[in-house]
């Protein structure tokens, strides 16, 4: 006989049974589109029939991630006067939308009142705010309109209450997007091995390099000789550290719009005594990993006709092969062995026009006029 459990007077659930679900979803969300259908639901489930707007990677305030319930002619973010506010109130969680402006007139004179309110035939507007540190990381919009009045004292309590489940959330996508970026930058670099690479995190700190990676900085700061005798491995040096500020500059100066198809071009480092010593920078955005930010991919390359590492020799077409994505090698390679357009498109399952555009991507990347110079290249 089954023992039947005896109820706990007093004792209740902490969560509304309503949000348990949309919560678990929450939290279970492992990139931005499942994160973004969890925060519609909360929210929903909380406060039914509202606006929301979500905003991710700040650059500080810059949102070069959008999305919205409702597609408006205008941005929903007001950047300058978050910018503004946070000046002098910074790292505030919970901030209502007319705080940001003087007051009403210098409110109803705002491009996002213009641009979302009215559109929306708004009422009031809450913005919740997440901070990595002292970055913003996202925000969170919420507009309510005409009909649905101000928010009550009560909402505002379970706002408060979702604002620490989405930090949670958050904070944990966040983490696992940059773990996700690591490895899946890891697994793209071993297949380049033994070419000397390192790989930098968006900080500037240490991600990942190849023995011939830290043989190079030794050899670059030291020379071939005085590398011999570094028993620890050599910092990355000042030259390229200084470079990569410098493509990271530009790369925070991009628009939202611009950012999707920018492809920013690679910048060689030359060794300020030797001629013969270089160094090619990239900024990688991997686009699996959302939050993450770029990662700068250093590759060294030693000019001379021999070397005394070794790694060096015979490798010409490897370092050119690097620049190309893997269907670019892939293709690349089918060149070489003298296949036409149409049989590299049979052989890879491509159709004709998308081999032409590859082509004209790879002769771009490597600055070869024809297949035949290719060829020669690839040698």
């Amino acid at each position: 006989m089954k023992r039947q459990r005896k109820a706990i007077p007093g004792v209740q659930s902490i969560v509304d049974p309503t949000l348990e679900r949309p919560l678990l979803n929450l939290h279970a969300a492992i990139d931005v589109d499942s994160f973004w259908k969890a925060v519609q639901n909360v929210i929903q489930a909380a406060l039914p029939s509202c606006f929301i707007g979500l905003t991710l990677q700040h650059s500080p305030f810059l949102p070069r991630i959008t999305k919205s319930t409702e597609k408006l002619a205008a941005s929903f973010f007001p950047i300058m006067a978050v910018k503004k506010y946070f000046s002098t109130h910074p790292h505030r969680n919970i901030v209502f939308i007319n705080d940001f402006f003087s007051d009403e007139r210098h409110f109803r004179r705002s491009s996002f009142y213009r641009g979302c309110i009215v559109p929306l035939n708004g009422r009031c507007a809450i913005g919740l705010f997440f901070w990595d540190i002292r970055r913003l990381l996202a925000s969170i919009i919420v507009v309510r309109n005409l009909q649905q009045g101000e928010l009550s004292p009560g909402e505002v309590r379970v706002i408060g209450h979702l604002h620490s489940q989405f930090q949670t959330a958050l904070h944990r996508l966040h983490s696992r997007s940059r773990e996700r970026a690591v490895r899946v930058a890891l697994e793209q670099f071993m297949r380049r091995l033994p070419l000397p690479t390192v790989l930098l995190r968006w900080n500037l700190r240490l991600a990942y390099r190849n023995q011939a990676g830290a043989e190079s900085c030794a050899v670059w700061q030291r020379g071939p000789l005085g590398a011999r005798f570094i028993k620890l491995k050599a910092p990355i040096p000042p030259e390229i550290l200084n470079q990569c500020r410098v493509l990271k500059k530009r790369w925070e100066q991009l628009s939202p719009l611009s950012l999707a198809s920018a492809n920013l071009v690679d910048e060689t480092v030359r060794h300020p005594t030797r001629c013969d010593l270089r160094a090619t920078i990239s900024l990688k955005q991997i686009s699996s990993a959302a939050f993450a930010r770029p990662h700068f991919l250093i590759e060294f390359e030693d000019l001379r006709g021999s070397s005394g590492t070794g790694y060096q020799i015979s490798r010409a077409s490897l370092s050119h092969l690097v620049r190309l994505t893997i269907r670019e090698q892939n293709l690349a390679r089918l060149v070489c062995d003298g296949r036409s357009n149409q049989e590299i498109a049979d052989e890879s399952g491509l159709s004709l026009e998308t081999v032409k555009k590859h082509l004209h991507s790879i002769f771009c990347k490597l600055q070869v006029p024809s297949r035949s110079r290719l060829m020669t290249l690839m040698r």
